[in-house]
């Protein structure tokens, strides 16, 4: 890694930057506290703790902090999933080798994503929910709602799984134009690499569900019904109601699209019309699948709706994404 050339990639967006660091030298008196020797899996978020105290002197508006706290409340969810399922020794007895190990790093990154948030915000990030916070059965605390095979099942372990990194792709997008005004247009770029990433994770559990459904011993059922065990590696219209259908259909409708902000909506994941073109008729003589119209894009979720879906899993009396 190039610190230098960070550092000059940071002047494009900030010319101040060198200011801000009085020199290229004096960066590494932000390093006394991390130590002579850093693994290289820590250089990325010691390198986040360093710039956090540099752009410290600017502080961001509360409407960034506020989308950043959003986006750090849905990786809090994430993490304390995957801390949940990772641990359960005999949910992971039912994957393979390959498939833990996929399953570990999503649970590494989901953690790292926490610590980077809480690196950027400083004093101003919401405080750690706990994991009491969560019912991820949706029973709102009782273990015992629709999904109450969540931690016992392979299949709908993966299709609730899928579900968050699903919603937290959205969020993203639809939080993305909030930051496109912060002072600090490295935040921006660092939420669209995790957005990149969620998309990643949503991708690789929806190949893993596939696979598990194909197989000989089929993917196990949610309380409520069958899931839809055996989805594409991407959304396909409103994915006939997502991994549990009559539970996950918010997640691919549309969203609220007031106090939106100009030229932003939130269409649901069907849509298929962009910049005002519906590419469903205008490209007709093609002979697409009409499938592929809405499979080509992805749609943004605005903040309310991603609270409402996130709350599913929130236990009652909390106001955690109230």
């Amino acid at each position: 890694m190039n610190i230098f050339q960070i550092i000059s990639e940071i002047e494009k967006v900030d010319p101040e930057v060198y200011d801000r660091l009085d020199s290229r030298r004096s960066i590494f008196k932000h390093m006394s506290g991390l130590g002579q020797k850093l693994t290289a899996a820590a250089v990325p978020l010691a390198m986040g703790a360093i710039f956090n105290k540099v752009y410290a002197q600017t502080p961001m508006g509360a409407g960034v902090n506020d989308v950043l706290n959003f986006a750090l409340s849905l990786e809090y969810l994430e993490r304390y999933f995957y801390d949940r399922g990772q641990t359960t020794a005999a949910l992971q007895a039912g994957f393979s080798t390959n498939n833990q190990a996929a399953l570990n790093l999503i649970r590494t990154d989901e953690a790292n994503h926490v610590t980077f948030l809480r690196s950027v915000l400083g004093a101003a990030a919401i405080a750690d929910p706990t994991a009491a916070t969560f019912d991820f059965t949706g029973g709102k605390g009782s273990g015992a709602g629709p999904l109450a095979t969540v931690f016992t099942s392979t299949g709908t372990y993966l299709a609730v799984a899928q579900s968050l990194e699903d919603t937290g792709v959205r969020a993203y997008k639809g939080g993305a134009p909030l930051l496109i005004g912060a002072a600090n247009r490295t935040v921006l770029t660092a939420a669209l690499n995790i957005h990149s990433v969620e998309a990643r994770h949503a991708s690789r559990l929806r190949t893993m569900r596939r696979a598990l459904a194909t197989s000989t011993t089929p993917a196990q059922s949610a309380q409520s019904g069958s899931l839809n065990n055996s989805p594409k590696s991407w959304i396909s219209g409103n994915d006939n109601g997502g991994a549990a259908p009559g539970i996950t259909d918010a997640i691919y409708n549309a969203g609220n699209n007031m106090n939106a902000p100009a030229m932003v909506t939130f269409d649901a994941e069907s849509n298929v019309t962009q910049g005002g073109v519906n590419l469903q008729n205008a490209l007709a003589s093609l002979n697409f699948p009409a499938s592929a119209f809405s499979e080509a894009f992805d749609e943004a979720l605005d903040v309310t709706t991603v609270k409402a879906i996130a709350r599913t899993f929130v236990v009652n009396g909390s106001n955690f994404l109230a």
